[in-house]
Parts: structure tokens; sequence; C-alpha cells
């Protein structure tokens, strides 16, 4: 199996994106997804006429709690329910306040605990490359998440990768390689893990750079 990620501006591209996967036959166990929440976005989305987690459309997450105590001990978030069915808020160092469901999202909060115990370079840098990133890619990705982006990853094998690809890049999705270099125009290097989250106002002018 190989990892393939693309950085979405706007949650909305990735979670139609995500959609887009599952309605092509990719698993929901297979796809993960990390989302800044700085604009509280999560509050009130609604995601084709319905919010994340509200499985029985009463307007209320059904899930999100679970999804939480999930990732806080390393378990799956949101699997088996559909990928956003399963988004729930957590917290994650250098990122400030995610919405995430899914097997990266739960990676990178054990890894982030994994790390303050003393063990290896943890979070969201720690769980990108243990799936296959490499070191440059996985400080793109994770500073895209810091300036407001979303992450969707999805686990294929080889058979599959063109075809995911495809999707992902055709909800415009960035690659790290394209992103990496217009954030090293500004004169940016690594993602620093101990650095403060972006605001709202920062966010939204990072966006508003690549339209």
């Amino acid at each position: 199996m190989s990892t393939i990620t693309r950085l979405y501006d706007t949650h909305i591209e990735a979670m139609d994106a995500v959609s887009a996967l599952e309605a092509a036959g990719f698993g929901a166990a297979d796809i993960s997804v990390i989302s800044n929440n700085a604009d509280n976005w999560h509050e009130s989305h609604r995601h084709h006429g319905r919010s994340p987690g509200d499985m029985n459309g009463d307007g209320e997450n059904d899930v999100a709690e679970g999804a939480g105590k999930g990732a806080a001990t390393g378990g799956a978030l949101g699997v088996g329910a559909g990928v956003l069915a399963g988004l729930g808020m957590l917290a994650v160092p250098g990122l400030g306040p995610v919405v995430a469901a899914g097997w990266l999202a739960s990676a990178a909060v054990a890894g982030a605990a994994g790390a303050a115990a003393g063990g290896a370079v943890g979070g969201i840098l720690g769980a990108l490359k243990e799936t296959g990133h490499d070191d440059d890619d996985a400080h793109v990705y994770a500073e895209g998440v810091r300036r407001g982006g979303t992450l969707v990853s999805v686990r294929v094998n080889e058979t599959e990768r063109a075809r995911a690809q495809a999707i992902l890049d055709e909800s415009r999705g960035w690659d790290a390689a394209a992103r990496g270099a217009a954030y090293r125009q500004t004169g940016w290097t690594r993602f620093d893990p101990a650095g403060a989250p972006y605001t709202t106002d920062e966010i939204a002018a990072e966006r508003a750079r690549y339209r």
C-alpha cells in the first residue's frame, strides 16, 4: 500500500474530494482528513444537507465525541461510518484546532503523545513520514494545515494509485512540490511544531493568495 495526499485551500473542496473518492469505491477506512478549524467551520458546516457526524439527521453530531476519544487513545477515527460522518474535533501540536477523521489523524495524535514521552518526532510530521512521505513533503503538508488548509490522504495499492491521484487532482488538490515552491518564495523553510497557529485573518489572507 502507498499513500497519496493532497492539500486543499478550503474544507469544502476537501470534503468534495472525499465524497468523490468514496463514490469511486475507495473505502472509508483508507481515507483520512485533517482540516484547520481556526474559523470554526465545523460548528455550522453542512455537507450535502447534513452536518458531519449527523447519522440520523437530527442536527446533532452523533460520532464526534467518540471520534475524539478514539484519537486520544490512538484508535481509528471514522472507520465504518464514512469518513465525513466520523469528523471530530482534535488538538494537534503546531496546528491549533483541527477537525479530523481517519487513520492519519489517529497516527498524528498518538505520535504526539509518544514524542511527549520521549519518543521519535511525533504529531503531524511523524504521521506523514510513517505513511511514506519524505521529509520535505511532510513539512509542506503540515505547514499547509497550519495556514488554513485541509489534507486528504488515501491509502491505495499500486493498481489504484493513478485513479485515486486523478480524483484528488481534479478536485483542486495541491501536491507538496507545487505548494512548497510557493511557500519557499516567501522565505519559508520548514514547519515549526512550536510555532503559533495562524489567526483567522492570516488564514483568510493565505487563502486569497492562491485563488
